[in-house]
C-alpha cells in the first residue's frame, strides 16, 4: 500500500510538471502581448471563476474553519499564488532564459527540502541528498548545452534576483500546503487560496493598468489565459498538492527538475528545435535523480 502511495504520488507530481512546462513557452512568446501582473492577475481570477463551482458545497460547511485559518490561507495564497508566477514574468523581461532557468529550476527544490526539514522535520536522507545533486548535474548539463564556459560566463541582473524570490516563494508555498487544515477540502482549499491570491494582486494590477493600458483583445491572448487558468492553475494545483500529500514538500520539489527537461522537448516538438545528446543525458540524469531521491530500502 505504501509502495502504491508512493507511486501515485510519483505519477501526479511527473503530470503536473509536464503542464507547468507547456506555461514557461506560452509566457516566454506572451510576456510582451501582455505585461506581467496582468497576466498573471487574468490567471488567477479565472481559476477562481472555474474553480469555485465545484468548490461551493465544500466552502459552505468549512467557513467556520477557513476563517479561523485565514493568516495561514493569506500566507498561502500570497507565496504560491501572488508573488511565484508574477515575480517569474517579472523577471523574464530583464534576464536571458538560460537564467531564469539555472535560477528557477536549482535553487527551489533545495530551498523546499530545507525548508521542509526545518518546519516539517522531514528527514533528509543520504538517497535524497544525492538524487538532488544528481539531478542538478542534469540541468546544469543541459544549460551549460556541455560547455561549462557556458556556466562560468553568466551574468546576472535584477532579473535574476526576481527568479530567485519566485523560487524561494514557490519553496514556502510547498512547506505550507503540508500544514493545510484537515477539514478543509482540497478543492475548497485551492479556491481560498486562488481567489486571495487574486485580491491581493488587485493594487498592483491597477497601477501597471494605468501605466500601460491593458492588453489587446485577441483569440491568442485569451486562449493563453485560459490555458494558465484552467491547465496551469486548476489542474496542476490539486494534482501538485496531492502529490505532496503523498510523498511529502521535500521529495515532491524535486520534481520541479523536470519541467525545464520536458521544456525542451516541447520547443522541438512545437518550436522545431533541434533534439542533441545533451536533451537525451540531461534527461536520464533528472530521472536517475528522481528515482535515487525516492529510493526506499
Amino acid at each position: 500500500m505504501k509502495n502504491r502511495t508512493t507511486l501515485t504520488g510519483i505519477g501526479l507530481a511527473v503530470l503536473a510538471t509536464f503542464i507547468w512546462s507547456g506555461n514557461f513557452i506560452v509566457a516566454r512568446k506572451i510576456i510582451k502581448d501582455i505585461p506581467p501582473v496582468t497576466l498573471s492577475f487574468y490567471r488567477w481570477l479565472t481559476a477562481s471563476i472555474i474553480i469555485l463551482p465545484f468548490a461551493w458545497k465544500y466552502l459552505r460547511a468549512e467557513f467556520s474553519t477557513i476563517k479561523k485559518h485565514l493568516p495561514y490561507f493569506l500566507a498561502t495564497g500570497a507565496t504560491g499564488v501572488s508573488m511565484f508566477n508574477t515575480f517569474v514574468y517579472i523577471g523574464g523581461h530583464y534576464s536571458e532564459a538560460i537564467n531564469l532557468a539555472l535560477i528557477g529550476t536549482t535553487s527551489s527544490p533545495i530551498i523546499s527540502v530545507i525548508l521542509a526539514r526545518i518546519f516539517l522535520k522531514e528527514q533528509i536522507g543520504v538517497y535524497k541528498i544525492a538524487g538532488m545533486f544528481v539531478c542538478i548535474t542534469g540541468i546544469l548539463l543541459l544549460l551549460s548545452k556541455g560547455h561549462l564556459e557556458n556556466l562560468l560566463s553568466l551574468s546576472f541582473s535584477k532579473g535574476d534576483l526576481w527568479v530567485l524570490a519566485a523560487a524561494f516563494s514557490f519553496s514556502v508555498y510547498n512547506t505550507l500546503v503540508k500544514k493545510r487544515p484537515a477539514a478543509v477540502h482540497p478543492v475548497s482549499f485551492l479556491f481560498v487560496v486562488f481567489s486571495l491570491g487574486t485580491l491581493i494582486l488587485v493594487p498592483f494590477y491597477l497601477q501597471e493598468y494605468n501605466r500601460e493600458a491593458g492588453f489587446a483583445i485577441s483569440l491568442t491572448n485569451i486562449s493563453v489565459i485560459l490555458y494558465l487558468g484552467i491547465g496551469a492553475s486548476v489542474i496542476c494545483f490539486l494534482i501538485w498538492n496531492k502529490a505532496i500529500s503523498k510523498l511529502g514538500a521535500g521529495r515532491t520539489a524535486l520534481f520541479g527538475n523536470l519541467i525545464p527537461v520536458f521544456s525542451s522537448l516541447e520547443a522541438v516538438l512545437i518550436l522545431h528545435e533541434t533534439i542533441s545528446w545533451i536533451h537525451i543525458v540531461s534527461f536520464a540524469l533528472v530521472i536517475s535523480g528522481l528515482i535515487i531521491a525516492n529510493y526506499r530500502k
